[in-house]
Formats: C-alpha cells, sequence, structure tokens
C-alpha cells in the first residue's frame, strides 16, 4: 500500500508541475488532460481506498515514508496515517475537486491565465492530500501553509484586478494570525510530549492533561487546555470562525472554480478536520470544548445573518459557508466529531454544487453578479435551475436531502450533548443551530427565488443572449446533484451510527452523545418519517416561505423593512463592523506603530542619534581639535612643556 498511497499524493503534484512549467508546451488541452488525469487517478484510488475499509476489512495504516531528520531525539519524517477518517476526507477532496477541474474547462476557457490555473487548482489537491493524510504535525503543518499558499495565488489570480489583490492580502494575513496561534500549539505539544508523531502524542494525552504552565506568572493553566486552544486559533483561521472570518468572503474575487474548492472540500475544512483528528486531545479539555463550542455558535447564527443582505450571487453562497462551517464547529464543541465531519461531507457536494451552478449563471449572465439583475432564468437554465434547487434543497435540510441527515442529526447531537443542562453554554450553541435554520432558510431561497423566478430584471442584451452552458459545465453541476439528493440515505447510519470511525476519533463516554443517540436510530425511512414533528422543519418551512412572500408575492416588503430598521440593516451591511476592526483598528494600527518606530526609532534615534549623530560629534570634535594644529614649532613646545610638568606632577601626586 505503501505505493498506492504515494501515487494518490504525487499524482496532483506531477499534474500541477507539468501544467505549470510546460503549459505553453502542451497547449490548453494538454494542461486540463494532465491535470484532470492526475486528479481523477486520485480519486479512482481514493474510492477503493475507502471500499477496502468499509467493505473489504481493511485496518488503518500508519507508514513511515521518509525520515527527514533527528534531533535530541525528535523525529521530522514523512509519513501517511490511513484509517477511515482520512478514507473519507480523500474521496471528498478528490471528487469534488475532479468536479471543479472539469467545470474549469467551460469558466475558464476565455481566460489568458488557463494552464497557470489548472496548474494551482491541481497543486491545491496535493496539498490538502498531504494535510489529511499526515501521520504527524510536522507534516500537517507543511499541508497546511501550503493550502494557505495556495488559496493566495488563487483568489488572487487575477492580480491586476485591485479588489482581488487586496482579496488575497487579506486572506493571507488573516491566515497568519490563527497560524501562529497553530504553530506556538505544535510547539507546546512537542515541549510536553518530545514527539510530533500522532500515535506518540496521544498515547502521552492522559498524563499532559494532568500538567500545568505558567504562560503569565503566577497564573497556572492546564497544559492541554493551552494546547488545545492554540491548535483551535490555528482551525478558526483556516475554517474561518469568528473573529477570523473575514477573508472567505472576499475570497469571491477570484473565479468560482476556486470557490466551489475552497468553501467545499479543501481548506475551509481543514480546521474542522484538525480537531476531529485531534479529539483525543480535546476529549481531555473541557474549557477548550466550551470555547470551540460558543465561537462556532456565534458564527453559525450571525455570519447566516449576513447572507441576508448580500447581493453578490456568490457572496451569498460564501455566508452560507461561514455558517454551515459554525454548525460543524459547534458539534466539534458538543463531542459529536462524526457529526461534524458527517455534515462537512455532505456539506462539500451541495455547497460545491451550488457555487458552480451560481458560476453558471454567471457564465449565462455575461459575468453579472447582482441577483437584482436576474429574475426568470428558470425557462433559459433548465438544468442550472433543477441542480440549484437540489443544492438549496440540501443546504435547508428538505427531508431526504443529504443536508436533512447531517444537519438534522448534528443539531440533535447538540440538543442531546454533555452540555446539556450546564448552563449558558447549552442554550447559546442550541439556539444558534436550531434558529440558524430558518435564517438559512430564508437567505437560501431568497437568492434561488430572486435568480430563477419572478421577472426578469435583466438588460435586452443580457436576455438575448440567455440560454444553457454547455456540457463541460452542467455535467459536474449533474454529478454533484447526485450525491447532494441522495447520499444522505446509504451513509447517515454506517458513518453515524455504526462506529464508522472506530480508533479514528476517540470520545469519553460521558461525552459520547453518538452512542448515546445510537438506541434511538431506527434508520433513514423513520428519520424522515418523524422530520415534520421537530422544530428544524418547521422553521426550514418558515423560513422558505418567508422567503416566497418577502420576494415574490410581496417584493415590495423588504423596501420598507429596511427603511424601518434601518441602523440594523446597516449593522449587518457593514458586517458587524469586523472589517473596520481588523482594516481600520488592527492594520492602521500597525502601520501608525510602524510609522511611529520608523520616525522616532530609526529616523531620530538610529539615523538621527547614533549613526550621523555620532558622525557629526567626531566631525566636530576633530574641528576642534584641528585648531591645535598650527604649524609653529613654539605652539608644540609648548604643549610639551605642559604635558611634562601635567605628567611629572602625577608621578609625584602617586608617591
Amino acid at each position: 500500500m505503501y505505493n498506492y498511497y504515494l501515487t494518490i499524493v504525487l499524482a496532483p503534484l506531477a499534474a500541477a508541475i507539468i501544467a505549470g512549467l510546460a503549459g505553453k508546451q502542451i497547449g490548453r488541452a494538454g494542461s486540463h488532460w494532465i491535470t484532470i488525469l492526475g486528479v481523477g487517478t486520485s480519486c479512482a484510488l481514493s474510492m477503493l481506498v475507502l471500499m477496502n475499509m468499509f467493505w473489504g476489512g481493511a485496518v488503518a495504516e500508519n507508514i513511515s515514508v521518509y525520515t527527514w531528520a533527528v534531533t535530541d531525539g525528535l523525529r521530522m519524517e514523512v509519513g501517511f496515517l490511513v484509517d477511515r477518517l482520512t478514507a473519507l476526507m480523500m474521496c471528498v477532496v478528490t471528487f469534488v475537486s475532479l468536479m471543479v477541474h472539469i467545470y474549469t474547462i467551460g469558466y475558464m476557457r476565455e481566460d489568458p491565465g488557463y494552464q497557470r490555473f489548472f496548474s494551482y487548482i491541481s497543486l491545491f489537491t496535493f496539498a490538502m492530500l498531504m494535510l489529511v493524510m499526515s501521520n504527524n504535525f510536522l507534516q500537517l503543518f507543511f499541508g497546511w501553509e501550503a493550502v494557505g499558499l495556495v488559496s493566495y495565488l488563487l483568489i488572487g489570480f487575477w492580480y491586476k484586478k485591485e479588489t482581488a489583490i487586496f482579496a488575497n492580502l487579506k486572506a493571507f494575513l488573516v491566515n497568519r494570525v490563527g497560524d501562529f496561534g497553530f504553530i506556538l500549539g505544535i510547539a507546546a505539544v512537542v515541549m510536553f510530549t518530545g514527539s510530533l508523531d500522532y500515535a506518540e502524542v496521544f498515547s502521552q494525552a492522559d498524563s499532559v492533561a494532568t500538567q500545568n504552565i505558567e504562560v503569565f506568572s503566577g497564573t497556572p493553566w492546564n497544559a492541554m487546555t493551552l494546547i488545545c486552544i492554540l491548535l483551535f486559533i490555528g482551525a478558526m483561521g483556516k475554517s474561518a470562525q469568528a473573529p477570523l472570518h473575514v477573508w472567505l468572503p472576499d475570497s469571491m474575487e477570484g473565479p468560482t472554480p476556486i470557490s466551489a474548492l475552497i468553501h467545499a472540500a479543501t481548506m475551509v475544512t481543514a480546521g474542522i478536520f484538525m480537531v476531529a483528528r485531534m479529539s483525543p486531545l480535546f476529549e481531555l479539555s473541557t474549557t477548550a470544548l466550551a470555547v470551540v463550542i460558543v465561537v462556532g455558535s456565534f458564527t453559525a447564527f450571525f455570519m447566516g445573518l449576513l447572507g441576508i443582505v448580500q447581493n453578490d450571487i456568490k457572496r451569498v453562497v460564501a455566508y452560507s459557508t461561514l455558517s454551515q462551517l459554525g454548525y460543524m464547529t459547534v458539534a466539534l464543541g458538543a463531542s459529536a466529531y462524526s457529526a461534524a465531519i458527517f455534515h462537512l461531507m455532505t456539506h462539500a457536494f451541495f455547497k460545491a454544487l451550488l457555487f458552480l451552478a451560481a458560476g453558471s449563471v454567471i457564465i449565462a449572465m455575461h459575468h453579472e453578479q447582482d441577483i437584482r439583475k436576474m429574475g426568470g432564468i428558470r425557462k433559459y437554465m433548465p438544468i442550472t435551475y433543477w441542480t440549484s434547487l437540489i443544492g438549496s434543497l440540501a443546504l435547508i435540510g428538505f427531508p431526504g436531502s443529504s443536508g436533512f441527515f447531517s444537519k438534522d442529526l448534528l443539531i440533535e447531537a447538540v440538543k442531546e450533548s454533555h452540555w446539556h443542562g450546564q448552563g449558558l453554554v447549552y442554550w447559546i450553541a442550541y439556539l444558534s443551530v436550531l434558529l440558524g435554520v430558518f435564517v438559512t432558510a430564508l437567505y437560501s431561497f431568497r437568492m434561488f427565488f430572486l435568480v430563477f423566478h419572478g421577472k426578469e430584471r435583466m438588460d435586452a442584451e443580457t436576455k438575448s443572449h440567455l440560454h444553457e452552458t454547455p456540457a463541460v459545465v452542467t455535467v459536474p453541476l449533474i454529478l454533484l446533484a447526485i450525491p447532494s439528493a441522495v447520499i444522505g440515505w446509504y451513509t447517515v447510519g454506517p458513518v453515524l451510527f455504526g462506529d464508522y470511525f472506530g480508533d479514528a476519533i476517540f470520545v469519553k463516554d460521558t461525552q459520547d452523545v453518538i452512542a448515546h443517540m445510537t438506541s434511538g436510530w431506527h434508520g433513514s425511512l423513520a428519520l424522515l418519517l418523524h422530520a415534520v414533528m421537530t422544530p428544524v422543519f418547521w422553521l426550514a418551512a418558515a423560513g422558505v416561505f418567508a422567503a416566497w412572500f418577502l420576494y415574490l408575492y410581496r417584493s415590495d416588503i423588504p423596501a420598507k423593512i429596511k427603511d424601518r430598521m434601518s441602523g440594523v440593516y446597516n449593522l449587518l451591511d457593514r458586517k458587524y463592523y469586523f472589517d473596520d476592526l481588523w482594516i481600520n483598528g488592527f492594520a492602521a494600527g500597525g502601520r501608525a506603530l510602524g510609522q511611529l518606530l520608523w520616525k522616532k526609532g530609526d529616523e531620530l534615534i538610529i539615523d538621527g542619534l547614533l549613526v550621523n549623530g555620532t558622525a557629526r560629534t567626531v566631525g566636530r570634535i576633530a574641528a576642534a581639535v584641528r585648531q591645535l594644529q598650527t604649524g609653529y614649532l613654539y605652539t608644540y613646545a609648548f604643549a610639551m612643556i605642559i604635558g611634562l610638568t601635567v605628567l611629572l606632577g602625577w608621578l609625584i601626586w602617586l608617591r
């Protein structure tokens, strides 16, 4: 299996190198075929790994591939940990990436950077595979930084566009904040365990949990709590949890295919996966789990509200991603790791579908992205319409869709978690994910109705060219719509209640909410029949009805609400002023501090006093001393007599 796993990882890397360095030689067709072949190979082999794990009885493998260095007993190596968690992530990453590669042929066909784009997205897939397949913190950090680097390149792919350059710099800098915490967490792991290897670290987890460290003198912290919070800060950056979420909506400045790849299968899922992988650590710190669930709750509800006021079709879907990542984070904080990963999987399919469908609309609308300038597109783009409907229904958790199984059971897991009866944390989490259902349905179908239904609001020129996009665009939509609609039926039982993950995820018996829920599991059909009796169903239905009433039946009402609630609208429109805090607060403050250090420290003290000041002082002394050099013999004789007198006086004084 050694070479098997190497092929999965290296096939996209090899394709990226060929397309990037030999793009002109192999041409556009060569670039997309070589990268599709590379990612397709990884996808096929990943599915074989999953099949062997699930049906073939294959066991988890922990393989050391290459030892880079050994210093003071600390091994730095490249290795693979392939268990059921890894296998599931590998399939999600490679399948969605493959669909994005195929879709890109149609979306980017006129772009001069065609070969470069294919090289980047293939490299992105390699980086994510290195991250999810790693068996040690060093390789995890390599993949972590690699996906950050490639996202920077892709968000700013249109580098002549100022907003794209601002967006990729914003993403890069915000992620540096999270990554600083992440690398400190890894350093703390090494400090307390002396190892980077997952297995060795996890074996010492109980010992680490009994130790303290003084971050500030006289204030001891539990070592495990510190490690987990620092690691989670890294997850907040990658998985865009408030307040480190501000980069994700701006990532829409990149081409639509990369929006789908970032939001569905790669970068933003890295933080969720990492916390699930580190479950043996997080389970030993109630404080860290409390931080996780509160941050996730805020993100799930309040970021969803922002989707209601967005008019850019891609930004609506982007804020949906923020909210759904919050849902996953809440599940992690509730120790329902398998529910978080299950929702990650289903979300990858329907969120990629929604982004690619939005891209299909954008192509047909000649790159118009304002949903207020659309309407009535249904009859012109039937495939995009029906696939968008499937994606939207899955997003709101419509009974029977994949999102229904993952989202409903995630909310139920939060309700039944070990936080139940523990006061404020529980109610913050449960009410956030519950009320978020209404918000999700409202903004999702607001977008859906404004784009595909109602009166046509586009100009005559755009309308005259409206038609369904080519097969290279619509086929990936159909292939993503299929799992978005049906995969929940076949996977919910095994993944959530069949102990699919086994030893890949660790949960303390007292916190194992999924095990507690298993006794009430009677199959997919029973859950579907039970759906109409839950508040989740009625909240979703209310959200859809509100969207229909406000944006189709009485489309005059939203403007009146906006006028009467201008304060709330402005708060949402300004995104709770988080951008102002980061840009005008931290960034401007950093620049002001830099200016101060430059003017006062560099120019005044270093240049003015130390460098130039020293030179001026030497010059003045030299000018004074130079006056003594008169050229007259009697002057020198006089100086010698004075000097001799002083010397003799000093010697007599010493005696």
